[in-house]
């Protein structure tokens, strides 16, 4: 039996861990909200006439990042490095996971979700997932379309909020990352609902009702056409279309910032607010230009609400979100292989820049894409620092292909009818154009920011293009990049050898 003292010593020992528990419990949830197919036509990047008053809410306690990036821009890849740390050609997940295309990461990737359950942190995923294999990407609650209707588990938000309700019921004494896979602003296949299942949930007979959407309509001619699509009527209905979408995905997000609040969560939890790739338009999604890489990105840290409502031109990737969220639930990465290589993540926390603008250290990003479609081999590198891009055609020699939306759409049917009736088009490029590429494309965003002047043999930017030419390789040796000797070499023993029966390098 303990005596008065041994008594007293266990219970301060007792109150001590129970206060330093409850102190490292504090602040320690986590919201990834992840748009698809989503850009800039929201009020936050100061586009006026689509109104997102949810998304200005967050942005309000958040800091908007100026310069957001995807690590590809592709649907399960980009996916797959969100929740991997790793970028496609890493990870092994190189195009879409879903039917003929059958792409999945490779079995030892650690993914977020596993990484996270060794810490014994509850995790869940609501909407679309759209990656594989399950058990690499399994969370602990699953509520997506390989158990649901698409249209209802991630575009009726108030499906969702349902979803939502359960997860938080769940073992509420566990810390939790909690990731929501929007399917706005995708284009819709059911041609019933619309280009963008907009009229989906409207309350109209036959289209069904969402009672927390009350959608928004824009007319063609108010709406902001962005510089890379031609300005036409096909492409100002079809965005107009997009717009309304993008109201139901502002309705969601102010659903789970309500839900947040109305469960006490809203002020223990880091929000992360960002999309997949660019916009289903051309030169957008599937093309790594600043038009298909470039994402909105908003952080909301609880805890520096100094840095709310403020923009950062600090660089964010897709990349940084596992290290981001690892940093904020303090859980380290664990040591493992691929490949027969150590795996190292080369993204960083973005909670630094929760706290102050920082004067060095997010001011690059890479990006990486090798398909989409199975039929669309098309592998690009890019690297983007603060003036300019270079990108590394690696398939140059073939056209660049298309993907099924990106063909079968409004705008870009009105570009090739246009075309082959010798009408303008009103793009700025040719269909000639953007379908052959240079192998290497260097630009300067300062002065070209639609990036229609190839600087790359540009001898006066020859010193700009050979730095970054090797940041772009130094990148790529570091996260085992298996096509770094394309298209010029073949990987041979452990080097590359020349295809023109040069001495191997």
């Amino acid at each position: 039996m303990m005596n008065f003292a041994e008594l007293v010593n266990v219970l301060l020992v007792s109150i001590i861990f129970l206060y330093s528990t409850s102190r490292c419990h504090a602040y320690k949830n986590v919201l990834v909200m992840l748009g698809d197919d989503v850009g800039f036509e929201t009020s936050v990047y100061n586009n006026s006439v689509c109104k997102t008053p949810s998304l200005n809410r967050l942005a309000k306690r958040s800091v908007t990042i100026k310069h957001g990036y995807t690590s590809v821009s592709s649907c399960s890849p980009s996916r797959a490095a969100l929740l991997s740390g790793l970028p496609s050609h890493q990870n092994g997940m190189y195009g879409l996971h879903h039917s003929v295309h059958h792409f999945n990461s490779f079995d030892g990737v650690k993914s977020l979700p596993a990484i996270l359950k060794t810490a014994n942190i509850k995790t869940g995923i609501i909407g679309k997932k759209h990656i594989g294999p399950d058990y690499v990407y399994k969370f602990d609650y699953e509520e997506t379309n390989e158990n649901n209707d698409m249209l209802q588990c991630a575009r009726n938000v108030t499906r969702m909020k349902e979803f939502v309700r359960e997860f938080f019921a769940m073992d509420q004494t566990r810390p939790f990352f909690l990731y929501i896979g929007f399917n706005d602003c995708h284009r819709c296949p059911d041609s019933k609902y619309g280009d963008f299942c907009e009229k989906f949930g409207n309350g109209e007979p036959g289209f069904g009702n969402i009672p927390d959407w009350k959608p928004a309509y824009y007319d063609p001619k108010d709406i902001i056409v962005p510089p890379f699509l031609p300005d036409t009527p096909a492409t100002r209905g079809d965005i107009s279309n997009q717009y309304t979408s993008m109201s139901r995905l502002d309705a969601g997000v102010g659903m789970l910032l309500d839900e947040l609040e109305s469960h006490g969560y809203l002020d223990e939890t880091l929000i992360i607010f960002t999309a997949d790739n660019g916009i289903p338009f051309p030169n957008a999604k599937t093309n790594l230009f600043e038009s298909g890489m470039g994402e909105p990105y908003l952080i909301s840290s609880p805890i520096e609400k100094s840095r709310w409502g403020q923009v950062s031109n600090s660089f964010a990737s897709t990349i940084d979100i596992v290290p981001t969220v690892l940093d904020w639930l303090q859980v380290p990465f664990p040591s493992y292989s691929l490949m027969g290589k150590e795996v190292a993540l080369s993204g960083k926390s973005l909670l630094p820049l929760t706290k102050a603008e920082p004067s060095s250290g997010f001011d690059v990003a890479y990006s990486s894409h090798n398909f989409h479609e199975v039929y669309m081999y098309y592998p690009m590198r890019v690297v983007r620092n603060k003036r300019y891009r270079l990108l590394h055609n690696l398939n140059y020699l073939a056209p660049y292909p298309l993907a099924t939306d990106l063909y079968n759409n409004p705008t870009f049917r009105d570009i090739m009818n246009r075309t082959l009736s010798k009408q303008p088009t009103k793009w700025f490029k040719t269909l000639e154009q953007y379908y052959y590429r240079d192998e290497y494309e260097l630009y300067d965003l300062d002065s070209d920011p639609l990036e229609l002047t190839n600087l790359a043999r540009n001898q006066s930017f020859n010193s700009v293009f050979e730095e970054m030419k090797k940041s772009l390789y130094l990148w790529r040796q570091d996260t085992n990049d298996y096509w770094i000797c394309y298209p010029e070499g073949v990987r041979y023993l452990d080097g590359c050898a020349d295809l023109h029966n040069d001495p191997p390098y």
